[in-house]
C-alpha cells in the first residue's frame, strides 16, 4: 500500500516508525516530515496539509491508498471529507466529528447532552462579560480558548486575579490567536489526570492502554502548560472498575453520541480524565492521538498499526484483533530553553549515536542543517522513550540515557513517571 501520513511532529515520527514495520507497504510518505520521518519514508516539503485540495492533488498524484492524519488542524479544515468524498480510505475523523475537539463548547454541550460527566462550564465571547463571572465565582476555576490552541490554550487558576490575567491573555493579548476569541470558564477539578485512547470506525471501539501526561513546563507540574513534557503508560493509579467505567460510560459514550447526532467517527479519539474522589470526569476530548502520548502508546503496540487503520478506514476494525505488551514506557521530552514563551532553534543535537539499542528517541521538532547535521527546528525537540517491566525500571533507562544527548538550552522535566502522594 501506498501511505500517506500528514504532520510533522514527534507523533508523526512514532506513527511512521511503526507503519514501517507492516509487510503490506509499498511506500510511506510523509508531510511535511522531519529529521526522524525521514528513515521511514518520503519528506514531502511544502505540501499545505490544511488545504483540502492540496491534499487530494497529492493522493491523486502519488496513487495514495491510504491518508493517516495527525495533527488536529488538518481535521478541522475538513481535509478528512474531501479525500473520503473522492473515494480514498482515511485514517481522520471528519471535520463534524471532530468538533469534540475543535470548540470546548460543542463538547460540552454533547457530553451534557448524553450524561457523560465533566466540568459545569460556561461559554463566552463577550470579555467584560467573562470577567465579571469570574468576579463572581471568586474562587479557583479554569480558563479556556473555545478554538484549536495546540495544547497551551489552558490555564488552570488558583485565584481570581489568575483567572482575570488568563482572559486578558486569551481574549485581549490573543496568545492563542482567533481561537482564544471566545473562550469557556470551567470549574476546577482535582485529581490524577490521564488520558483514554481508543481507536474506532464510528461503530468499534478497540481500547489503548492508559497513559499520564505531564503538561506543566517545569517539575512539580509547576509553571505554565505545554503541549506535553513527558508521559508514562500505564497507569498504577487507575483500579480495572474505574478503567471499565472510562472506557464504556465515557469513550464509547461518546462515540455512540457522535453517531446519533450524524457525526460518524473514524480515528483515534482520546478523552483527558481526571480521577476525582467521586469518580473519572472527562477534562476534554480530543480527536487524533496525543503528542508525546503517541511515542510511549505506539512502542507498546503488537499489532501492526496499518492494519488498524486499515480497519478504521474501511469500517472492519471488529476484525481487527489488538495485542498490546504489558511492559512500562516512559518518554521525556527535550525542549529549547523558553518553551512555551519563545524560544531559539537551529541549535545542533549531540549524543544521539550514543544511546542504547532498546531506546527510542522520537524527533518533535529538529531538521537538517545544509551539513546533515541535526538541529532544534521547534520548542519541543525529542522525546525519548524507554520499556521496561517495570515503571521504575523504564524511567531508570530514560533519564541515563537522556544525560547522553545535548545541545544548546536543552530543558527536560526530572519527574516523568515519578508516583507521589495524590494532587490536592
Amino acid at each position: 500500500m501506498n501511505i500517506l501520513l500528514l504532520g510533522n511532529g514527534g507523533r508523526e515520527h512514532a506513527i511512521a516508525w511503526k507503519i514501517a514495520d507492516s509487510q503490506r507497504l509499498t511506500k510511506l510518505w510523509i508531510a511535511p516530515g522531519n529529521a526522524g520521518t525521514e528513515a521511514f519514508g518520503e519528506n514531502i516539503a511544502g505540501l499545505a496539509i490544511e488545504d483540502p485540495v492540496a491534499v487530494l492533488r497529492a493522493a491523486t498524484d502519488l496513487a495514495i491508498d491510504l491518508v493517516i492524519i495527525g495533527p488536529e488542524k488538518p481535521l478541522s479544515t475538513g481535509v478528512a471529507d474531501r479525500l473520503r468524498e473522492e473515494g480514498f480510505l482515511v485514517f481522520g475523523a471528519n471535520a463534524g466529528p471532530a468538533e469534540i475537539e475543535t470548540s470546548k463548547a460543542f463538547a460540552n454541550d454533547l457530553m451534557n447532552k448524553y450524561g457523560i460527566d465533566t466540568a459545569d462550564s460556561k461559554l463566552f465571547d463577550s470579555y467584560e462579560e467573562a470577567k465579571a463571572y469570574v468576579r463572581e465565582l471568586d474562587g479557583p476555576c479554569v480558563v479556556k480558548a473555545n478554538g484549536l490552541a495546540a495544547g497551551k490554550g489552558v490555564t488552570v487558576c488558583d485565584s481570581p486575579a489568575e483567572a482575570l490575567q488568563a482572559i486578558d491573555e486569551s481574549m485581549q493579548l490573543r496568545h492563542f490567536g482567533t481561537a482564544g476569541d471566545r473562550i469557556v470558564i470551567e470549574e476546577r477539578m482535582y485529581g490524577w489526570e490521564t488520558s483514554a485512547h481508543a481507536f474506532t470506525d464510528g461503530i468499534t471501539v478497540r481500547h489503548m492502554p492508559f497513559s499520564c501526561d505531564h503538561k506543566p513546563v517545569f517539575d512539580q507540574n509547576i509553571g505554565p502548560n505545554t503541549g506535553g513534557m513527558g508521559v508514562y503508560s500505564p497507569s498504577p493509579q487507575l483500579e480495572p472498575k474505574i478503567q471499565e467505567i472510562i472506557e464504556t460510560q465515557i469513550t464509547e459514550t461518546l462515540v455512540k453520541a457522535l453517531g446519533a447526532e450524524d457525526r460518524l467517527y473514524q480515528g483515534v479519539i482520546y478523552p483527558g480524565i481526571m480521577l476525582t474522589d467521586s469518580g473519572p470526569r472527562v477534562v476534554e476530548v480530543n480527536a487524533r492521538f496525543g503528542d508525546p502520548e503517541t511515542e510511549v502508546l505506539l512502542p507498546r503496540l503488537k499489532t501492526s498499526l496499518l492494519d488498524i487503520a486499515v480497519g478504521v478506514a474501511t469500517s472492519t476494525l471488529k476484525d481487527v484483533e489488538i495485542e498490546w505488551s504489558n511492559q512500562s514506557t516512559v518518554g521525556v521530552m527535550l525542549t529549547s530553553e523558553g518553551y512555551p514563551g519563545h524560544y531559539e532553534v537551529g541549535h545542533r543535537i549531540y549524543g544521539l549515536e550514543d544511546i542504547d539499542s532498546n531506546i527510542q528517541v522520537f524527533v518533535s521538532g529538529a531538521n537538517r542543517d545544509t551539513n546533515g547535521h541535526m538541529v532544534t527546528n521547534g520548542g519541543r525537540v525529542l522525546c525519548v522513550t524507554g520499556s521496561a517491566n517495570s515503571l521504575e525500571d523504564a524511567r531508570a533507562l530514560v533519564y541515563e540515557n537522556i544525560e547522553r544527548i545535548t545541545f544548546e538550552g536543552v530543558h527536560f522535566r526530572k519527574d516523568i513517571g515519578r508516583i507521589v502522594a495524590k494532587p490536592d
